[in-house]
């Protein structure tokens, strides 16, 4: 029998580096990539303005991703998945799809400082101009709120990445 892949998936603040960590990990993991801004940019265009909004079609897209990632992991295909797994529920999501396929997984946190994410996020509004609205330090406060860390108790294998000091 075939060797399921393994799904990989990140955890970090707002600007710690996700997608930019997510993109290289692909390359060299040899792994699908999939990228939820690219998703709902796709399916809802011009729609999501508020956090709120972001939640909403964000969980409406999971039941299809779920199905979509399960079926690349079973021919042994690897996945990264640029989706936050910012917090306990996000990340049993992620524990269960692969666990559900006999797949293995890995979470990668991005334990970033607060005021290294603010200066990448600074950056990326020079970057992508569409995204000056979103990416605010406002913004970054009200989602870091939200944010847990992930524990031992999850029973998630865990690649810890530092941010610089």
């Amino acid at each position: 029998m075939k060797q399921s892949g393994t799904l990989y998936f990140f955890c970090g603040k707002m600007g710690a580096g996700k997608s930019t960590r997510s993109k290289q990990w692909a390359i060299d993991k040899h792994a699908v990539l999939l990228s939820e801004d690219e998703w709902l940019e796709s399916l809802y265009p011009h729609q999501i303005t508020t956090f709120e909004d972001y939640l909403k079609f964000s969980g409406q897209i999971k039941p299809l991703v779920k199905k979509h990632v399960q079926s690349i992991l079973r021919v042994g295909t690897n996945v990264v998945m640029d989706f936050p797994a910012n917090t306990q529920k996000l990340r049993k999501w992620f524990l269960d799809m692969a666990s559900e396929v006999n797949a293995d997984h890995q979470l990668i946190f991005l334990n970033v400082k607060n005021e290294q994410c603010l200066r990448q996020i600074a950056q990326r509004r020079k970057e992508q101009p569409e995204r000056a609205a979103f990416d605010t330090e406002a913004v970054f406060q009200h989602v870091s709120k939200f944010f847990e860390a992930p524990e031992a108790s999850e029973e998630l294998n865990i690649v810890e990445v530092r941010g610089q000091e």
